[in-house]
Protein backbone atom coordinates (compact mmCIF):
# COMPACT_ATOMS: atom_id res chain seq x y z
CA UNK A 1 0.00 0.00 0.00
CA UNK A 2 1.34 3.42 -0.88
CA UNK A 3 1.85 5.57 2.17
CA UNK A 4 -0.33 8.67 2.35
CA UNK A 5 1.77 11.86 2.13
CA UNK A 6 1.70 14.30 5.01
CA UNK A 7 -0.60 17.26 4.80
CA UNK A 8 1.41 20.52 4.74
CA UNK A 9 2.36 21.31 8.32
CA UNK A 10 1.84 24.84 9.65
CA UNK A 11 5.09 26.75 9.87
CA UNK A 12 6.17 28.48 13.10
CA UNK A 13 5.09 32.10 13.48
CA UNK A 14 8.27 33.27 15.20
CA UNK A 15 11.75 34.01 13.82
CA UNK A 16 12.43 30.31 13.23
CA UNK A 17 10.15 30.19 10.19
CA UNK A 18 13.09 29.80 7.81
CA UNK A 19 14.44 26.67 9.47
CA UNK A 20 10.90 25.53 10.21
CA UNK A 21 10.30 25.32 6.46
CA UNK A 22 13.25 22.96 6.00
CA UNK A 23 12.37 20.86 9.05
CA UNK A 24 8.80 20.45 7.79
CA UNK A 25 10.21 19.39 4.40
CA UNK A 26 12.48 16.82 6.05
CA UNK A 27 9.55 15.49 8.08
CA UNK A 28 7.50 14.92 4.93
CA UNK A 29 10.41 13.28 3.06
CA UNK A 30 10.95 10.95 6.03
CA UNK A 31 7.41 9.68 5.45
CA UNK A 32 7.75 9.31 1.69
CA UNK A 33 11.17 7.68 1.33
CA UNK A 34 12.38 4.26 2.48
CA UNK A 35 14.17 4.64 5.79
CA UNK A 36 17.61 3.68 4.46
CA UNK A 37 17.41 6.13 1.54
CA UNK A 38 16.24 8.92 3.84
CA UNK A 39 19.02 8.29 6.37
CA UNK A 40 21.69 8.06 3.66
CA UNK A 41 20.81 11.02 1.42
CA UNK A 42 18.37 13.42 3.08
CA UNK A 43 19.09 13.34 6.81
CA UNK A 44 22.79 14.42 6.50
CA UNK A 45 21.92 17.52 4.43
CA UNK A 46 22.75 20.87 6.03
CA UNK A 47 20.36 23.61 4.90
CA UNK A 48 20.68 27.37 4.70
CA UNK A 49 17.29 29.03 4.18
CA UNK A 50 16.96 32.60 2.99
CA UNK A 51 15.10 34.86 5.46
CA UNK A 52 12.33 35.43 2.91
CA UNK A 53 12.07 31.62 2.36
CA UNK A 54 12.63 32.05 -1.39
CA UNK A 55 15.86 30.03 -1.56
CA UNK A 56 17.25 26.93 0.18
CA UNK A 57 20.92 25.97 -0.17
CA UNK A 58 21.74 22.36 0.71
CA UNK A 59 25.34 21.49 1.55
CA UNK A 60 26.67 18.01 0.73
CA UNK A 61 29.97 16.29 1.44
CA UNK A 62 31.32 15.75 -2.08
CA UNK A 63 30.66 15.97 -5.81
CA UNK A 64 29.38 12.40 -6.08
CA UNK A 65 26.68 13.05 -3.48
CA UNK A 66 25.85 16.39 -5.09
CA UNK A 67 25.25 14.75 -8.47
CA UNK A 68 23.26 11.91 -6.97
CA UNK A 69 20.98 14.16 -4.91
CA UNK A 70 20.48 16.47 -7.88
CA UNK A 71 19.39 13.66 -10.20
CA UNK A 72 17.44 11.56 -7.69
CA UNK A 73 15.93 13.86 -5.06
CA UNK A 74 16.25 17.57 -5.92
CA UNK A 75 13.01 17.85 -7.90
CA UNK A 76 11.04 16.21 -5.10
CA UNK A 77 12.67 18.44 -2.45
CA UNK A 78 11.73 21.53 -4.46
CA UNK A 79 8.15 20.26 -4.89
CA UNK A 80 7.74 19.58 -1.16
CA UNK A 81 9.12 23.01 -0.25
CA UNK A 82 6.74 24.67 -2.70
CA UNK A 83 3.82 22.70 -1.27
CA UNK A 84 4.68 23.79 2.26
CA UNK A 85 5.45 27.44 1.46
CA UNK A 86 2.73 27.96 -1.14
CA UNK A 87 5.03 29.36 -3.82
CA UNK A 88 8.19 28.26 -5.68
CA UNK A 89 11.40 27.90 -3.67
CA UNK A 90 14.78 27.86 -5.44
CA UNK A 91 16.88 24.89 -4.33
CA UNK A 92 20.65 25.02 -4.66
CA UNK A 93 23.22 22.30 -3.94
CA UNK A 94 26.70 23.15 -2.72
CA UNK A 95 29.77 21.14 -1.73
CA UNK A 96 30.52 22.00 1.88
CA UNK A 97 33.93 23.04 3.23
CA UNK A 98 35.64 23.58 -0.09
CA UNK A 99 37.59 26.65 -1.09
CA UNK A 100 35.75 26.64 -4.40
CA UNK A 101 32.06 26.02 -3.80
CA UNK A 102 30.22 24.27 -6.62
CA UNK A 103 26.58 25.32 -6.91
CA UNK A 104 23.83 23.90 -9.02
CA UNK A 105 20.18 24.89 -9.24
CA UNK A 106 17.48 22.29 -9.62
CA UNK A 107 17.39 21.47 -13.31
CA UNK A 108 17.27 17.70 -13.79
CA UNK A 109 20.03 16.65 -16.17
CA UNK A 110 20.76 13.30 -17.83
CA UNK A 111 23.51 11.57 -15.85
CA UNK A 112 26.83 10.92 -17.55
CA UNK A 113 26.73 7.24 -16.67
CA UNK A 114 23.97 4.72 -16.30
CA UNK A 115 23.48 1.67 -14.20
CA UNK A 116 25.60 -1.34 -14.91
CA UNK A 117 22.70 -3.07 -16.65
CA UNK A 118 24.07 -4.23 -19.99
CA UNK A 119 20.62 -4.22 -21.55
CA UNK A 120 20.20 -0.46 -21.33
CA UNK A 121 19.82 2.22 -18.66
CA UNK A 122 17.59 1.32 -15.76
CA UNK A 123 18.82 3.55 -12.94
CA UNK A 124 20.89 6.72 -13.35
CA UNK A 125 24.27 6.72 -11.64
CA UNK A 126 26.16 10.03 -11.67
CA UNK A 127 29.82 10.00 -12.65
CA UNK A 128 31.87 10.96 -9.59
CA UNK A 129 34.94 13.16 -9.76
CA UNK A 130 38.25 11.81 -8.56
CA UNK A 131 38.19 11.37 -4.78
CA UNK A 132 40.17 9.52 -2.21
CA UNK A 133 39.76 5.74 -2.40
CA UNK A 134 37.20 4.16 -0.11
CA UNK A 135 38.76 2.94 3.13
CA UNK A 136 39.41 -0.77 3.47
CA UNK A 137 37.42 -0.79 6.71
CA UNK A 138 34.25 1.22 6.01
CA UNK A 139 32.01 2.93 8.50
CA UNK A 140 29.36 0.51 9.77
CA UNK A 141 26.58 2.95 8.65
CA UNK A 142 24.35 1.62 11.41
CA UNK A 143 21.49 3.51 13.01
CA UNK A 144 22.40 3.17 16.69
CA UNK A 145 18.78 3.76 17.75
CA UNK A 146 17.67 0.53 16.06
CA UNK A 147 18.40 -2.19 18.61
CA UNK A 148 16.75 -5.36 19.86
CA UNK A 149 15.57 -3.41 22.91
CA UNK A 150 13.69 -0.86 20.81
CA UNK A 151 12.05 -3.50 18.60
CA UNK A 152 8.54 -4.47 19.70
CA UNK A 153 8.21 -8.26 19.59
CA UNK A 154 5.09 -10.08 18.46
CA UNK A 155 4.03 -13.19 16.61
CA UNK A 156 4.61 -11.35 13.31
CA UNK A 157 8.36 -11.03 13.87
CA UNK A 158 9.18 -13.50 16.67
CA UNK A 159 11.00 -16.08 14.55
CA UNK A 160 12.95 -13.45 12.60
CA UNK A 161 13.93 -11.67 15.82
CA UNK A 162 15.07 -14.92 17.43
CA UNK A 163 17.20 -15.81 14.39
CA UNK A 164 18.66 -12.30 14.28
CA UNK A 165 19.64 -12.45 17.96
CA UNK A 166 21.31 -15.82 17.38
CA UNK A 167 23.34 -14.36 14.50
CA UNK A 168 24.36 -11.32 16.55
CA UNK A 169 25.52 -13.55 19.42
CA UNK A 170 27.32 -16.13 17.30
CA UNK A 171 28.09 -14.78 13.80
CA UNK A 172 29.57 -17.07 11.17
CA UNK A 173 27.96 -20.24 12.46
CA UNK A 174 24.28 -21.20 12.14
CA UNK A 175 21.80 -19.38 9.88
CA UNK A 176 24.43 -18.20 7.42
CA UNK A 177 23.21 -16.51 5.33
CA UNK A 178 20.13 -15.18 7.10
CA UNK A 179 17.50 -14.08 4.59
CA UNK A 180 14.63 -11.94 5.97
CA UNK A 181 11.71 -11.10 3.71
CA UNK A 182 8.46 -9.20 4.00
CA UNK A 183 6.61 -6.11 2.82
CA UNK A 184 7.56 -2.47 3.18
CA UNK A 185 7.77 -1.00 6.67
CA UNK A 186 7.57 -4.22 8.70
CA UNK A 187 10.92 -3.89 10.53
CA UNK A 188 13.43 -5.71 8.31
CA UNK A 189 15.86 -2.78 8.41
CA UNK A 190 15.42 -2.48 12.17
CA UNK A 191 16.42 -6.11 12.64
CA UNK A 192 19.49 -5.73 10.42
CA UNK A 193 20.70 -2.70 12.37
CA UNK A 194 20.00 -4.47 15.66
CA UNK A 195 22.27 -7.34 14.61
CA UNK A 196 25.10 -4.97 13.70
CA UNK A 197 24.73 -2.85 16.82
CA UNK A 198 24.70 -5.91 19.08
CA UNK A 199 27.80 -7.41 17.44
CA UNK A 200 29.73 -4.15 17.77
CA UNK A 201 28.67 -3.86 21.41
CA UNK A 202 30.14 -7.33 22.02
CA UNK A 203 33.11 -6.97 19.65
CA UNK A 204 34.02 -3.32 19.02
CA UNK A 205 36.80 -4.34 16.62
CA UNK A 206 34.45 -6.30 14.31
CA UNK A 207 34.25 -5.13 10.70
CA UNK A 208 30.54 -4.50 10.11
CA UNK A 209 28.84 -2.84 7.16
CA UNK A 210 25.15 -2.08 6.64
CA UNK A 211 24.18 -0.91 3.14
CA UNK A 212 21.24 -0.80 0.79
CA UNK A 213 21.58 -2.88 -2.38
CA UNK A 214 21.40 0.41 -4.30
CA UNK A 215 24.72 1.46 -2.69
CA UNK A 216 26.36 -1.85 -3.62
CA UNK A 217 25.34 -1.28 -7.26
CA UNK A 218 26.81 2.23 -7.08
CA UNK A 219 30.08 0.88 -5.65
CA UNK A 220 30.32 -1.69 -8.46
CA UNK A 221 29.83 1.03 -11.07
CA UNK A 222 32.49 3.22 -9.46
CA UNK A 223 34.99 0.37 -9.33
CA UNK A 224 34.52 -0.22 -13.06
CA UNK A 225 34.79 3.47 -13.87
CA UNK A 226 37.92 4.03 -11.80
CA UNK A 227 39.53 0.60 -12.27
CA UNK A 228 39.65 0.19 -8.49
CA UNK A 229 38.67 -3.48 -8.32
CA UNK A 230 41.29 -4.28 -5.65
CA UNK A 231 39.96 -1.58 -3.33
CA UNK A 232 36.41 -2.82 -3.90
CA UNK A 233 37.34 -6.40 -3.01
CA UNK A 234 39.39 -5.30 -0.01
CA UNK A 235 36.40 -3.38 1.26
CA UNK A 236 33.77 -6.09 0.94
CA UNK A 237 35.74 -9.32 1.24
CA UNK A 238 37.32 -8.37 4.58
CA UNK A 239 34.09 -7.88 6.53
CA UNK A 240 33.02 -9.90 9.55
CA UNK A 241 29.35 -9.05 8.99
CA UNK A 242 27.65 -7.77 5.84
CA UNK A 243 24.08 -6.47 6.20
CA UNK A 244 22.46 -5.69 2.86
CA UNK A 245 18.92 -4.40 2.37
CA UNK A 246 16.55 -5.05 -0.56
CA UNK A 247 18.56 -7.50 -2.67
CA UNK A 248 15.69 -7.59 -5.19
CA UNK A 249 17.29 -4.37 -6.46
CA UNK A 250 20.01 -6.54 -8.08
CA UNK A 251 17.50 -7.72 -10.72
CA UNK A 252 18.81 -7.41 -14.31
CA UNK A 253 22.20 -6.11 -13.11
CA UNK A 254 24.58 -8.83 -14.27
CA UNK A 255 27.90 -7.28 -13.23
CA UNK A 256 26.55 -6.43 -9.78
CA UNK A 257 25.28 -9.99 -9.34
CA UNK A 258 28.69 -11.34 -10.37
CA UNK A 259 30.53 -9.15 -7.87
CA UNK A 260 28.05 -9.93 -5.11
CA UNK A 261 28.41 -13.65 -5.80
CA UNK A 262 32.20 -13.30 -5.46
CA UNK A 263 31.86 -11.32 -2.23
CA UNK A 264 29.33 -13.83 -0.93
CA UNK A 265 31.68 -16.77 -1.54
CA UNK A 266 34.66 -14.94 -0.05
CA UNK A 267 32.79 -14.03 3.14
CA UNK A 268 31.39 -17.52 3.67
CA UNK A 269 34.85 -19.02 3.12
CA UNK A 270 36.26 -16.94 5.97
CA UNK A 271 33.21 -17.69 8.16
CA UNK A 272 31.91 -14.14 8.06
CA UNK A 273 28.15 -13.68 8.28
CA UNK A 274 25.77 -12.32 5.64
CA UNK A 275 22.28 -11.01 6.39
CA UNK A 276 19.97 -9.93 3.57
CA UNK A 277 16.45 -8.58 3.23
CA UNK A 278 14.04 -8.65 0.32
CA UNK A 279 10.40 -8.03 -0.46
CA UNK A 280 9.95 -11.70 -1.34
CA UNK A 281 11.43 -15.12 -0.54
CA UNK A 282 14.55 -16.18 -2.54
CA UNK A 283 12.79 -18.32 -5.14
CA UNK A 284 10.27 -15.53 -5.70
CA UNK A 285 12.99 -13.15 -6.90
CA UNK A 286 12.90 -12.37 -10.59
CA UNK A 287 15.83 -11.70 -12.95
CA UNK A 288 18.39 -12.89 -10.40
CA UNK A 289 20.90 -15.57 -11.44
CA UNK A 290 19.93 -19.05 -10.29
CA UNK A 291 23.27 -19.70 -8.59
CA UNK A 292 22.81 -16.53 -6.53
CA UNK A 293 19.24 -17.47 -5.60
CA UNK A 294 20.49 -20.89 -4.45
CA UNK A 295 23.05 -19.15 -2.21
CA UNK A 296 20.34 -16.89 -0.76
CA UNK A 297 18.28 -19.98 0.06
CA UNK A 298 21.15 -22.01 1.53
CA UNK A 299 20.90 -20.70 5.10
CA UNK A 300 17.77 -19.70 7.01
CA UNK A 301 14.89 -17.85 5.35
CA UNK A 302 12.36 -16.17 7.64
CA UNK A 303 9.39 -13.92 6.99
CA UNK A 304 8.13 -10.84 8.81
CA UNK A 305 4.38 -10.40 8.59
CA UNK A 306 2.24 -7.30 9.18
CA UNK A 307 1.88 -6.75 12.95
CA UNK A 308 -1.21 -8.03 14.73
CA UNK A 309 -3.48 -5.64 16.66
CA UNK A 310 -1.81 -5.99 20.08
CA UNK A 311 1.62 -5.51 18.53
CA UNK A 312 0.44 -2.40 16.66
CA UNK A 313 -0.89 -0.93 19.91
CA UNK A 314 2.44 -1.57 21.68
CA UNK A 315 4.38 -0.03 18.79
CA UNK A 316 2.28 3.15 18.91
CA UNK A 317 2.66 3.57 22.67
CA UNK A 318 6.42 2.94 22.55
CA UNK A 319 6.97 5.28 19.60
CA UNK A 320 4.97 8.01 21.33
CA UNK A 321 7.13 7.69 24.44
CA UNK A 322 10.24 7.93 22.29
CA UNK A 323 8.82 11.24 20.99
CA UNK A 324 8.40 12.40 24.62
CA UNK A 325 4.62 12.16 24.29
CA UNK A 326 1.94 10.04 25.87
CA UNK A 327 -0.67 8.19 23.85
CA UNK A 328 -3.66 6.90 25.83
CA UNK A 329 -4.26 3.20 25.30
CA UNK A 330 -7.77 3.73 23.91
CA UNK A 331 -6.34 6.10 21.26
CA UNK A 332 -3.65 3.57 20.38
CA UNK A 333 -6.34 0.90 19.91
CA UNK A 334 -8.38 3.26 17.72
CA UNK A 335 -5.38 4.00 15.47
CA UNK A 336 -4.20 0.38 15.41
CA UNK A 337 -7.61 -0.83 14.25
CA UNK A 338 -7.53 1.60 11.32
CA UNK A 339 -3.85 1.36 10.29
CA UNK A 340 -3.08 -2.29 9.67
CA UNK A 341 -0.56 -2.62 6.87
CA UNK A 342 2.89 -1.86 8.34
CA UNK A 343 4.95 -0.16 11.03
CA UNK A 344 5.94 2.76 8.80
CA UNK A 345 2.31 3.73 8.29
CA UNK A 346 1.73 3.47 12.02
CA UNK A 347 4.63 5.87 12.59
CA UNK A 348 3.22 8.22 9.96
CA UNK A 349 -0.19 8.21 11.63
CA UNK A 350 1.43 8.85 15.02
CA UNK A 351 3.41 11.82 13.67
CA UNK A 352 0.24 13.33 12.21
CA UNK A 353 -1.60 12.96 15.51
CA UNK A 354 1.23 14.44 17.59
CA UNK A 355 1.73 17.33 15.14
CA UNK A 356 -2.01 18.03 15.11
CA UNK A 357 -2.02 17.97 18.91
CA UNK A 358 0.91 20.41 19.16
CA UNK A 359 -0.31 22.86 16.51
CA UNK A 360 -3.84 22.96 17.92
CA UNK A 361 -2.72 22.82 21.57
CA UNK A 362 -5.10 19.95 22.31
CA UNK A 363 -4.56 16.75 24.27
CA UNK A 364 -4.36 13.48 22.35
CA UNK A 365 -7.79 11.85 22.28
CA UNK A 366 -9.82 9.61 19.99
CA UNK A 367 -11.64 12.67 18.60
CA UNK A 368 -8.33 14.45 17.90
CA UNK A 369 -6.97 11.30 16.25
CA UNK A 370 -10.11 11.09 14.12
CA UNK A 371 -9.61 14.70 12.98
CA UNK A 372 -5.88 14.28 12.31
CA UNK A 373 -6.43 11.09 10.29
CA UNK A 374 -9.67 12.09 8.55
CA UNK A 375 -8.22 11.56 5.05
CA UNK A 376 -6.94 8.11 5.98
CA UNK A 377 -10.21 7.14 7.64
CA UNK A 378 -12.14 8.34 4.60
CA UNK A 379 -10.14 5.93 2.47
CA UNK A 380 -10.75 3.15 4.99
CA UNK A 381 -14.50 3.73 4.87
CA UNK A 382 -14.47 3.15 1.12
CA UNK A 383 -12.53 -0.08 1.42
CA UNK A 384 -13.34 -3.03 -0.81
CA UNK A 385 -13.73 -6.42 0.85
CA UNK A 386 -12.08 -9.63 -0.31
CA UNK A 387 -15.49 -11.29 -0.29
CA UNK A 388 -16.83 -8.67 -2.72
CA UNK A 389 -13.80 -9.20 -4.96
CA UNK A 390 -14.37 -12.97 -4.99
CA UNK A 391 -18.06 -12.55 -5.91
CA UNK A 392 -17.35 -9.95 -8.62
CA UNK A 393 -14.58 -12.02 -10.24
CA UNK A 394 -16.66 -15.22 -10.02
CA UNK A 395 -19.60 -13.51 -11.73
CA UNK A 396 -17.34 -12.03 -14.42
CA UNK A 397 -15.74 -15.38 -15.31
CA UNK A 398 -18.97 -17.34 -14.76
CA UNK A 399 -17.73 -19.66 -12.03
CA UNK A 400 -19.08 -20.35 -8.54
CA UNK A 401 -17.94 -18.22 -5.59
CA UNK A 402 -17.18 -21.50 -3.80
CA UNK A 403 -14.54 -22.22 -6.46
CA UNK A 404 -12.52 -19.32 -5.07
CA UNK A 405 -11.65 -21.27 -1.93
CA UNK A 406 -11.97 -24.80 -3.25
CA UNK A 407 -9.05 -27.10 -4.08
CA UNK A 408 -10.04 -27.38 -7.74
CA UNK A 409 -7.22 -26.59 -10.16
CA UNK A 410 -8.49 -26.53 -13.76
CA UNK A 411 -7.38 -23.40 -15.64
CA UNK A 412 -10.98 -22.17 -15.92
CA UNK A 413 -11.02 -21.87 -12.11
CA UNK A 414 -7.35 -21.42 -11.16
CA UNK A 415 -6.86 -18.32 -13.32
CA UNK A 416 -9.90 -16.37 -12.02
CA UNK A 417 -8.79 -17.35 -8.52
CA UNK A 418 -5.32 -15.88 -9.17
CA UNK A 419 -6.89 -12.74 -10.59
CA UNK A 420 -9.03 -12.40 -7.46
CA UNK A 421 -5.95 -12.83 -5.25
CA UNK A 422 -4.14 -10.14 -7.25
CA UNK A 423 -7.06 -7.72 -6.91
CA UNK A 424 -7.34 -8.50 -3.19
CA UNK A 425 -3.70 -7.48 -2.71
CA UNK A 426 -4.07 -4.37 -4.88
CA UNK A 427 -7.40 -3.09 -3.57
CA UNK A 428 -7.41 -4.06 0.12
CA UNK A 429 -5.11 -3.72 3.10
CA UNK A 430 -5.14 -7.44 3.78
CA UNK A 431 -1.76 -9.14 4.26
CA UNK A 432 -0.73 -12.12 2.13
CA UNK A 433 -1.51 -14.62 4.93
CA UNK A 434 -4.93 -13.00 5.51
CA UNK A 435 -5.75 -13.22 1.80
CA UNK A 436 -4.58 -16.84 1.69
CA UNK A 437 -6.84 -17.69 4.61
CA UNK A 438 -9.84 -16.18 2.79
CA UNK A 439 -9.04 -18.31 -0.26
CA UNK A 440 -9.50 -21.64 1.48
CA UNK A 441 -6.54 -21.50 3.87
CA UNK A 442 -3.86 -21.25 1.18
CA UNK A 443 -0.26 -20.45 2.06
CA UNK A 444 0.89 -16.84 1.64
CA UNK A 445 3.48 -17.96 -0.92
CA UNK A 446 0.63 -19.14 -3.16
CA UNK A 447 -0.93 -15.70 -2.98
CA UNK A 448 2.42 -14.03 -3.66
CA UNK A 449 2.93 -16.21 -6.74
CA UNK A 450 -0.51 -15.25 -8.06
CA UNK A 451 0.10 -11.54 -7.42
CA UNK A 452 3.47 -11.55 -9.17
CA UNK A 453 2.18 -13.63 -12.08
CA UNK A 454 -0.81 -11.38 -12.76
CA UNK A 455 1.23 -8.19 -12.31
CA UNK A 456 3.79 -9.48 -14.83
CA UNK A 457 1.25 -10.68 -17.38
CA UNK A 458 -0.68 -7.43 -17.12
CA UNK A 459 2.30 -5.59 -18.60
CA UNK A 460 2.29 -7.65 -21.80
CA UNK A 461 -1.20 -9.16 -22.13
CA UNK A 462 -3.56 -6.47 -23.45
CA UNK A 463 -6.65 -8.65 -23.02
CA UNK A 464 -5.87 -9.42 -19.38
CA UNK A 465 -5.12 -5.77 -18.67
CA UNK A 466 -8.50 -4.79 -20.09
CA UNK A 467 -10.28 -7.43 -18.00
CA UNK A 468 -8.53 -6.25 -14.85
CA UNK A 469 -9.40 -2.64 -15.66
CA UNK A 470 -13.09 -3.54 -15.99
CA UNK A 471 -13.05 -5.47 -12.71
CA UNK A 472 -11.28 -2.63 -10.88
CA UNK A 473 -13.77 -0.06 -12.11
CA UNK A 474 -16.68 -2.33 -11.16
CA UNK A 475 -15.31 -2.85 -7.64
CA UNK A 476 -14.53 0.83 -7.10
CA UNK A 477 -18.04 1.76 -8.19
Amino acid sequence: MTEEPLSPAPLPDDGDAAMGLWLACVEQLAQELPEQQFNTWIKPLAAQVAPDLSRVTLQVANRFKLDWIRTQYAKRIAAVLEGLYGQPVVVELAIAQRASVVRTQVRPQPPSATSENDNGPSHPIPTPVSEEAAPTTPRPRLNTALTFDTLVEGSANRMARSAAMHVAGSPGHMYNPLFIYGGVGLGKTHLMNAIGNQLLADRPDAKVLYIHAEQFVSDVVKSYQRRTFDEFKARYHSLDLLLIDDVQFFANKDRTQEEFFNAFEALLAKKSHIVMTSDTYPKGLTNIHERLVSRFDSGLTVAIEPPELEMRVAILINKARAEKAEMPEEVAFFVAKNVRSNVRELEGALRKILAYSRFNQKEVSIQLAREALRDLLSIQNRQISVENIQKTVADYYKIKVADMYSKKRPASIARPRQIAMYLAKELTQKSLPEIGELFGGRDHTTVLHAVRKMAGERQTNTELNQQLHVLEQTLKG
